[in-house]
């Protein structure tokens, strides 16, 4: 479908795991434009904080997170 909207890694997780991005928000403190950033944009930065925070709030593992959003790194 072309109609579908571009998502990052860490958006597509997220979407696998059903999880509401407002209720990240308020489980985890970071901003709705920035938990949106994230989802959307595969160029945008996610902070260790960020990564740590939003894994603990969706109930995933930190490293399983971290290695799937940085899979394409060498």
């Amino acid at each position: 479908m072309s109609n579908m909207k571009q998502r990052s890694k860490l958006g597509q997780f997220l979407d696998t795991r059903a999880v509401n991005q407002a209720a990240i928000v308020r489980m985890t403190g970071i901003g709705k434009n920035r938990i949106s950033e994230l989802a959307k944009n595969e160029d945008a930065r996610i902070k260790a904080d960020e990564l740590y925070l939003i894994a603990k709030a969706i109930d995933a593992d930190p490293c399983k997170l971290l290695n799937l959003i940085c899979s394409d790194l060498q």
